[in-house]
């Protein structure tokens, strides 16, 4: 319905991606060729991810206070229950358990990964790092399915708002950890680690 929409989205895209791309080769180089990464830079980064996972737990805290708030104490104009009248709900023991059960085990692979880097185990730490992208890419291919296969949508009120608002942000971490990842395993393959 807007004009130019889809011009300024692909402009967006291409503008993260140039900012992204740009951020990695001034990383990389900085790190692995110039050794320009000292004490005070490191401590700035390591600053710098504590505040930015700060920031990210608080967007979920807001995100998991709606739900609660909405399922604890439902409103009269929803029916007064939780699932609202009319929301016919995702069963809990389908994809997202498995979703649930990729999740956890990625975090045990990356974590298997990030002690082989530590441990100089470069094959281990490859084969634990391509087992956390494919786990990865496993988990946000069903996550797809379970929303073009979800019987409610965003707009069927305060549900279907939580529920795609807060998966879609997490899916949307999963991605970007995804990309992140991939770099990872990139510059492990021409050992910068």
């Amino acid at each position: 319905n807007y004009s130019g929409g889809g011009q300024l989205l692909i402009l967006g895209i291409f503008t993260v991606l140039y900012v992204m791309v740009t951020w990695w080769r001034d990383i990389i180089r900085e790190a692995a060729f110039e050794g320009q990464h000292t004490s005070v830079v490191q401590e700035g980064l390591r600053l710098g991810m504590i505040l930015f996972i700060v920031s990210e737990v608080m967007f979920f805290f807001a995100f998991f206070w709606a739900f609660f708030t909405s399922s604890l104490t439902p409103v009269f104009n929803i029916g007064g229950v939780w699932p609202p009248v009319g929301i016919e709900v995702i069963s809990p023991w389908g994809l997202p358990l498995l979703n649930t059960i990729l999740l956890l085990s990625s975090g045990a692979t990356v974590t298997w990964a990030h002690h082989a880097i530590v441990g100089g185990l470069k094959q281990e730490a490859q084969t634990s790092l391509y087992l956390t992208l494919t786990f990865a890419i496993y988990f946000t291919t069903f996550q797809f399915l379970e929303y073009i296969e979800a019987p409610f949508s965003i707009s069927d009120g305060v549900y279907g708002s939580t529920f795609f608002m807060a998966t879609g942000f997490h899916g949307f971490h999963v991605i970007i950890g995804t990309i992140f990842l991939t770099i990872c395993a990139i510059r492990l393959y021409f050992d910068h680690f």
